[in-house]
């Protein structure tokens, strides 16, 4: 029997978001506490109490979920450990609202908090990196890639660049138009890291990484936690804020760790996560009000953008040299000034998701769009590796 693709199409929402960043970069708060702060102000934002919640999502290592819980002192009957780096808040999205629309839960939190800058580790994505590769055994990348000189992370996705560039004709300018959009977004956001101008010239100018990746081509290393609530579109009705609903999601993968397992280095698996959400949802691109995309570097964006259908394979660089990502522009992209200017504290799918709900609710104060209705959460976990598509939208969406 054929299933209906649109089955799930608003039958969950999300009901209550919170984030914790810092211009310095540093919270100085531990990582449990935040996440028990966290958790606390997005029910709160839901007008929910910790005695509603029977489902709970927390991204890592050695079951955390379920550590979390008994800190808590909570016995959910739906719990979800899933570890797919940055975009593993968007799975959470995805695996939670399948889980309520069959009655497995009906108040499920997710968590993330983490603090490479108060630990003095620097670490950033790489920390998370480390952890999804089994440890018992020598990481791959450790026996064959780094020998050949691919510095983690920014090695990889330089390759990625390279590609594009090689293959279309991409240009490092094009790229720096990403980094200064952000840039711009950031600052109109008095919470952001860097609320300085830049322009491509300063991104030209800033130090290589890898080639052809420059220093702001490339993520922050930040403090930062967040947390959503989602329960069923039914309860949400009844809730504080405006619900947001979850219209369409997918995932796919199409490689582990190793960036030269990846079968294109120009095309990732949003081709197919994106292709899956938008069918559930049953929009197109046309549709989409704001893109929240992953950004731990420039070429996350542009990949993303290509991948998910909003210009041709290849025509990326073209796409967003008019500025149309920025204030003002036909395309906004990661309003908050993303990974790029806001926050990255290692794995930033967990803000997308926050920054797009706010959006849709009306509550981002200068830098607020005109009245959107749909946008998409976009996390990108590994090295390219793992995206997770999430179409969310308003009462007007459905």
């Amino acid at each position: 029997m054929a299933i209906d693709p649109t089955y799930m199409k608003g039958k969950a929402a999300i009901v209550g978001v919170t984030d914790r960043v810092s211009p310095t970069g540093v919270l100085g708060v531990p990582e449990r506490q935040l996440e028990m702060e966290m958790i606390g102000e997005a029910l709160e934002d839901a007008g929910l109490t910790i005695a509603d919640v029977d489902g709970i999502c927390a991204a890592g290592f050695m079951m955390p979920s379920m550590e979390l819980a008994e800190h808590l002192g909570i016995t959910p009957r739906w719990t979800n450990s899933t570890m797919t780096g940055g975009s593993s808040f968007e799975v959470h999205v995805q695996q939670a609202a399948a889980a309520i629309a069959l009655g497995q839960a009906e108040v499920v939190v997710s968590v993330y908090a983490q603090t490479p800058r108060a630990r003095g580790k620097g670490l950033g994505d790489m920390s998370a990196m480390m952890g999804m590769m089994d440890q018992s055994n020598p990481m791959p990348m450790v026996e064959w890639e780094m020998p050949a000189g691919n510095v983690m992370p920014g090695g990889a996705y330089a390759l990625a660049a390279s590609r594009h560039m090689a293959k279309y004709g991409t240009t490092s300018e094009q790229l720096a138009q990403i980094a200064v959009s952000t840039r711009e977004w950031a600052c109109k956001n008095p919470r952001a890291r860097y609320q300085e101008p830049i322009t491509i010239d300063d991104v030209l100018a800033s130090p290589m990484i890898s080639t052809p990746l420059r220093r702001l081509d490339c993520c922050l290393v930040t403090d930062g936690a967040g947390a959503f609530v989602m329960t069923s579109a039914e309860r949400a009705k009844d809730l504080k804020k405006k619900p947001i609903y979850v219209l369409g999601t997918g995932t796919a993968h199409d490689h582990a760790m190793m960036i030269s397992q990846m079968p294109d280095l120009a095309t990732t698996p949003g081709v197919i996560s994106g292709r899956e959400a938008f069918k559930q949802a049953d929009l197109t691109p046309n549709d989409v009000d704001l893109l929240m995309s992953y950004d731990s570097f420039t070429i996350t964006v542009a990949l993303s953008i290509e991948d998910l259908g909003f210009c041709p394979k290849g025509e990326v660089g073209a796409f967003v040299e008019d500025g149309k990502l920025g204030p003002g522009g036909s395309f906004p992209v990661n309003t908050s000034g993303g990974g790029l200017s806001y926050t990255h504290p290692g794995m930033y799918g967990m803000f997308l998701i926050v920054e797009a709900v706010r959006q849709l609710r009306g509550e981002c104060d200068d830098r607020q769009l005109d009245n959107p209705k749909v946008a998409i959460a976009h996390g990108c976990g590994g090295v390219l590796s793992c995206t997770s598509t999430a179409i969310l939208g308003t009462e007007d969406a459905l």
